[in-house]
């Protein structure tokens, strides 16, 4: 059952063992100094006070000074999105583009395998290591809850930890569908890191006032954080949105694979 799923797993153990342990040491190098700097008049609330408003927004740290706020901005937000978006753009754009410049792809095929399984099962191989280092970044957090007094709730940590994982299945998904389209990891590796990088962008500018935030409607990072989701709970429209334009790309990835002339 799902030999494709089975092999990419067993060959990126390695590269699944160093991303989990770097999720883990980004959440312990940051959680735990939140009870000596944070609130609303420790140094890091004075120091945010001090701030441009316009830069506080851009970065995100309206609401810093809180457990939530703190952990959604400094890590979720911020390395942590980082975190999710490198690995999901290496892991993507080497599962077919980086198969098919090695050659390796038409020798996959050359054994039984169709086209549409290679996608779809290549895909769930990403999917699932991305939703690892979710599910490592949804225990640390709750772990470290009570120590960093942090007051953040189970229901709350799953659901940022939702749209994490759908911020990265975003990158992921497009680098495949575009990796498939052209067969090129350059390109593929464009858009995966693209897509991350003008949604950040989009969702800076648009936190800058009201007349610019309907430009974080169309920013994929917006659709997982504007909400705070560690704060208020699960935004369902946002993740509809991710999940969504997710699995569209994994059917124009099928698609893509399926019309195209691999050996020509």
């Amino acid at each position: 059952m799902l030999p494709l799923f089975r092999q990419a797993i067993a060959q990126s153990w390695r590269s699944t063992l160093g991303w989990t342990l770097g999720v883990a040491a980004a959440l312990l190098l940051y959680l735990p100094l939140f009870p000596s700097i944070g609130g609303a008049g420790s140094q890091m609330g004075q120091l945010i006070a001090n701030l441009p408003p316009q830069l506080v927004s851009a970065l995100g740290y309206n609401d810093i000074t809180s457990g939530a706020g703190y952990t959604e901005s400094t890590f979720f937000g911020l390395l942590g999105f980082a975190l999710i978006v490198i690995a999901a753009t290496s892991w993507s754009t080497a599962a077919i583009a980086g198969d098919e410049e090695s050659g390796a792809l038409e020798l996959t095929l050359a054994h039984a395998v169709s086209r549409q399984q290679l996608v779809l099962e290549r895909t769930l191989s990403v999917a699932v290591r991305l939703a690892w280092l979710a599910l490592v970044s949804a225990v640390f957090v709750l772990a470290l809850n009570s120590s960093a007094q942090l007051g953040v709730t189970a229901g709350h940590v799953v659901a940022v930890s939702a749209a994490y994982l759908g911020l990265g299945l975003v990158s992921a998904t497009l680098g495949l569908a575009v990796g498939a389209l052209t067969g090129r990891r350059i390109y593929a590796t464009a858009a995966a890191a693209g897509v991350a990088v003008l949604g950040y962008m989009l969702n800076a500018i648009g936190s800058q006032s009201s007349e610019l935030d309907a430009l974080r409607d169309f920013s994929p990072y917006g659709w997982a954080f504007h909400h705070t989701p560690l704060a208020s709970g699960a935004d369902w429209g946002g993740l509809a949105l991710l999940y969504g334009f997710s699995a569209a790309f994994v059917v124009t990835a099928v698609v893509a694979l399926r019309t195209r002339d691999i050996a020509g």
